[in-house]
């Protein structure tokens, strides 16, 4: 993708690192003038199973959405069986024919301290992931999974944060389940992870484990966490550019090293565990200065990629590497904010004298011409539609879009070309807003609430908050 940037020559001003030009600059009020067109890839979305309609707690700021379906994903690395989560408080399994949703965890009855009513847009159950040990009987992680939620500010102490938890705090919880196989879970569950929260907003995200570690490696049983910049808006905190603190950044932990009662332990290749420059630094950091990177994914190469909200103009995909900073609140996408800019204006981005090494820049972005919001990607590497092998394939949550750019030879601040992937409803191509939109409680327009998943196959399925369904995505013939 072609950006435009206004390269001036001038002193560079320090702050918090390598800074924007001291002379004034003038804002963009387009930064990505491109338009993104449609691809030549067409693909069919096809109905696949629908999850029951649940309700909110509350009905503070919320939208009519049937139901808050997040994620599906291979219960415990299976190939026939899903696990599917509503972020109203229930996990759900369904299997490879779409059969009906059957309840396996609801957190509002767990006794867990469970906690959405703030901002059900937002909060309850965002993540959830099995240990790469669900299914190895006599392993220390047999029938173990985790979720991350929200969870009311009294039900615990935080680790992180917990003067700081006015709205609530974010939790990872370790489920042992009795019996891997069961259909509902029966067993118990132990506190991991709390951090405070100081806005009902931009919480904790995707987890994950990388799905290629090997037995013996350092990534093997390793949790990833995506953890927001607390929320409101253009991070009033400073938590994006602050590693004394978790937040806006992807933490990575070990679940079953905890030692002298700890709940977890840190990896030792964790790149800020020994850094000796800064006094006051989180150990749990891997990645940091990103804005809200609600969804990550790894390909079978073991690239990670994460997926950035914007603040007001642009959004990104970045690549995931130990130690990297992308830039928030400074940044964003390849621009600088406000907060780097002296007299600049908030809400604004501007250009940059070149990308500079400080920060690690998005493989592709968009702004808000195109879409209010990204979501989830995978890399497709599925069978069914061979030209979309090799393709990272992520969500327009808002609008409902679908894109791909090409993975095979990417690096950080290496542009690429964002095509939209053509959709078929019914044999007919037209766009996923047509088919299901809701009122959009953030603004006075329509919202879809689109997010993607992946099975153990590599195939991709779109997930729709405004009508509950889940639609796999097939060969345009099939």
């Amino acid at each position: 993708m072609v950006i435009r940037i206004v390269y001036l020559t001038c002193f560079l001003v320090a702050l918090t690192g390598v800074s924007i030009q001291a002379h004034a600059l003038e804002a963009l009020d387009d930064p990505i003038p491109q338009k993104i067109q449609k691809g030549s890839i067409v693909v069919a979305a096809q109905k696949f199973v629908r999850l029951p309609q649940t309700v909110d707690s509350s009905n503070e700021m919320t939208n009519a959405a049937r139901a808050r379906i997040q994620y599906m994903v291979p219960f415990g690395y299976t190939v026939g069986t899903f696990l599917i989560n509503d972020t109203r408080g229930i996990l759900y399994l369904t299997d490879e024919k779409g059969s009906s949703p059957q309840v396996f965890l609801d957190l509002r009855q767990a006794g867990v301290g469970f906690y959405d009513a703030a901002f059900p847009n937002e909060m309850g159950v965002a993540g959830v992931a099995f240990h790469p040990e669900f299914t190895s009987v006599g392993k220390p992680g047999f029938g173990k999974f985790y979720t991350a939620y929200s969870a009311s500010k009294d039900s615990g102490i935080a680790d992180y944060l917990e003067s700081d938890s006015d709205s609530h705090d974010s939790v990872i919880r370790e489920w042992t389940a009795f019996n891997p196989r069961a259909k509902k879970f029966d067993g118990v569950s132990r506190e991991v992870f709390r951090v405070g929260q100081f806005a009902p907003n931009h919480n904790v995200g995707t987890i994950g484990f990388n799905p290629i570690a090997e037995i013996g490696s350092l990534d093997y049983g390793v949790l990833y966490i995506s953890l927001g910049d607390g929320g409101a808006a253009n991070d009033p905190k400073g938590y994006g550019q602050s590693l004394a603190e978790p937040m806006s950044s992807i933490i990575r932990i070990n679940p079953l090293a905890g030692k002298n009662g700890q709940a977890y332990g840190i990896p030792e290749d964790n790149p800020f565990l020994n850094d000796q420059k800064k006094s006051d630094i989180s150990p749990e950091v891997w990645v940091y200065g990103l804005r809200h990177a609600q969804h990550f994914s790894w390909d079978t190469q073991g690239r990670m990629f994460l997926s950035d909200i914007g603040q007001n103009q642009v959004e990104e995909v970045n690549l995931g590497i130990a130690g990297a900073n992308y830039g928030w609140r400074l940044r964003e996408g390849t621009f600088a904010t406000a907060f780097d800019v002296p007299n600049g204006e908030i809400g604004k981005v501007y250009p940059v004298s070149g990308l500079d090494g400080d920060y690690t820049y998005p493989i592709a972005q968009y702004d808000h011409d195109e879409g209010n919001a990204i979501g989830g990607g995978f890399v497709y590497e599925g069978n069914e539609i061979p030209e979309l092998r090799g393709k990272f394939v992520f969500a327009e949550l808002v609008r409902g879009r679908v894109f791909y750019i090409d993975a095979s030879d990417i690096a950080p601040g290496k542009l690429e070309t964002i095509q939209e992937l053509r959709l078929l409803f019914d044999g007919v191509e037209r766009p996923l807003s047509e088919v299901t939109t809701m009122d959009d409680s953030y603004s006075a327009g329509q919202r879809v609430d689109l997010r993607l998943s992946s099975d153990a196959l590599g195939e991709l399925y779109m997930l729709t908050k405004s009508d509950g369904w889940i639609r796999k995505i097939v060969p345009a013939n099939k």
